[in-house]
C-alpha cells in the first residue's frame, strides 16, 4: 500500500498563491494533490498519517546547490559516510536536496570524490537528497583563487581529464574562469550535455562575460566574491550578473561575505527568479570554534567566520534556513514573494523544476514546515520525513 501523509491547516505557498489555511496530501514520493480550506472528508481516512500544523508555513524543501561540507565531513573527504552525515545535517534546516561542492585539488582527489558522491547518490536517509556534484576547480583564474589551492588551479586545455569529469553523469555544475579561452570549449561541451556553466573565481571583463553568455555561461557562483569589483567603467563580471537577464546568481548571505546594503542591491536587480541562496558550507559549519584542518592547510573559525592563516575567507559556516532569515531581515520582503530563492530558482538553475523546487501535483514531495520566524520544524525529502523539531507543537496522528 502506498503510504499517505495528509497536511491540514497549513499556510501552502504554492506557485499561484498562498491557501491559507490550506491543505496538501502525499501519497508516495509525490505530491498527490493540494488546496484551500479544510481538506475533502474522503481524505480523513486511517490508512495514513495526518499532520496538523496550527497555521505553519509549508513551502517546497530547499535545494543548495553548493555545499561542500558540515560536522567535520567534506566532499574531498571522499567518505560515503561523511556525505551521508553532511545530508543529515542539511535536512535539519530545511534542505532537501543538494550538490555536494569539490574544489581546486589533484586530479586524483577529485576523481574520489566524484566517485563517492556516486555511491551516495540519492535520497539519504533522514537526509536530503544528493543530486550530483558542483565541480568548483580547478579551471580558474589563479589571481581570484580565493580558498581555492593555487598550485592545483589550470585552463582547461587538458581535454582528456576535463572531458572524463563531465562525461561523468554525477556533475550539474562547473564552475570556471571564462576569461581564460583555454576554457571555452568546455563551456560548450558542458551546455550539450546539459550541465550548468558558472563563472566564478574570475576576473572577467563585461565584455569578457558577454562572450561567454553567448557560449552558454547561465550562472554566477557566489557573486561577489572571488571575482573583480564593479566599477563606473569597468562593470566587471559584477555589472554582468546584475544586468544580463540570462545569468543567475548565487549569493552567500551571511552578512560576512556581502555586506547587507549590497545583498538589497542584487535583489533589486535580479528578482526572486534571477538570484539564489547558497549555503557554501564548509566542514566546520556546525561545528565550535578553533582550528580545523582544510586539505593541507589550517583555517581558524571564530564568531562564525572561516579564514586561512593570512585573513582569506574560507568558505562559510552557513545553513540555508539561516540564510534565509538573514536575508530576509535584510530585504525586507515577504516569505510570499522570498521563497523561490530557496527552491524554484536553484531547481531551474540545474534543469530539475519539472521534479523539485515547487508544491504541484505530481512534483516530488519535497516539503518544510516553517513558523513565522522562518524556523524549521519538518523537513520531509521524497515523502519520507527526514527532521522533526523537538518543540514543532505538530499534532501527528497515525
Amino acid at each position: 500500500m502506498i503510504q499517505q501523509t495528509l497536511f491540514k491547516n497549513v499556510r501552502v505557498f504554492s506557485p499561484t498563491g498562498i491557501y491559507e489555511p490550506g491543505w496538501l496530501l502525499v501519497e508516495g514520493r509525490e505530491i498527490a494533490s493540494m488546496g484551500s480550506g479544510t481538506p475533502p472528508a474522503s481524505l480523513a481516512t486511517a490508512d495514513g498519517k495526518t499532520i496538523d500544523a496550527n497555521g505553519l508555513n509549508l513551502l517546497p524543501g530547499f535545494i543548495d546547490l553548493h555545499v561542500h561540507g558540515a560536522l567535520g565531513q567534506d566532499t574531498m573527504g571522499a567518505s560515503p559516510d561523511g556525505l551521508e552525515s553532511i545530508g543529515r545535517y542539511l535536512a535539519q534546516h530545511g534542505v532537501t536536496s543538494f550538490l555536494a561542492a569539490t574544489w581546486t585539488a589533484a586530479d586524483e582527489e577529485i576523481d574520489r570524490a566524484l566517485q563517492t558522491i556516486r555511491k551516495v547518490y540519492g535520497r539519504i536517509k533522514d537526509g536530503a537528497t544528493l543530486l550530483g556534484a558542483y565541480l568548483e576547480g580547478p579551471y580558474l583564474n589563479p589571481n581570484r583563487a580565493g580558498a581555492q589551492a593555487h598550485e592545483f588551479i589550470r585552463s582547461a586545455a587538458d581535454h582528456i581529464t576535463a572531458q572524463q569529469w563531465i562525461d561523468d553523469e554525477m556533475v550539474r555544475v562547473v564552475v570556471l574562469a571564462p576569461e581564460n579561452p583555454e576554457n571555452l570549449w568546455l563551456v560548450e561541451d558542458c551546455v550539450r550535455k546539459g550541465i550548468t556553466v558558472a563563472a566564478g573565481h574570475t576576473a572577467a571583463s563585461y565584455e569578457e562575460m558577454q562572450v561567454a553568455v553567448t557560449r552558454g555561461v547561465r550562472h554566477l557562483s557566489h557573486c561577489f566574491n572571488a571575482m573583480g569589483t564593479l566599477h563606473h567603467r569597468q562593470p566587471g563580471v559584477i555589472g554582468a550578473g546584475l544586468t544580463m537577464p540570462e545569468l543567475r546568481c548565487e549569493l552567500i548571505a551571511d552578512n560576512i561575505h556581502v555586506h547587507p546594503a549590497v545583498q538589497q542591491i542584487l535583489y533589486q536587480a535580479k528578482g526572486p527568479y534571477g538570484m539564489l541562496l547558497v549555503s557554501d558550507c564548509t566542514r566546520t559549519t556546525g561545528l565550535p570554534d578553533g582550528e580545523y584542518d582544510l586539505d593541507s592547510r589550517r583555517v581558524v573559525v571564530k564568531e562564525d567566520i572561516v579564514r586561512l592563516s593570512d585573513g582569506t575567507l574560507a568558505g562559510s559556516r552557513l545553513a540555508l534556513d539561516q540564510a534565509l532569515r538573514n536575508f530576509s531581515a535584510n530585504v525586507r520582503r515577504p516569505l510570499s514573494e522570498l521563497w523561490p530563492i530557496v527552491s524554484l530558482t536553484p531547481a531551474r538553475a540545474i534543469g530539475i523544476a519539472h521534479q523539485k523546487g515547487v508544491l504541484e501535483v505530481g512534483h516530488d514531495a519535497d516539503l518544510v514546515l516553517l513558523d513565522d520566524a522562518l524556523q524549521v520544524k519538518l523537513t520531509m525529502t521524497e515523502g519520507s520525513i527526514a527532521y522533526l523539531a523537538q518543540a514543532s507543537n505538530l499534532q501527528i496522528n497515525g
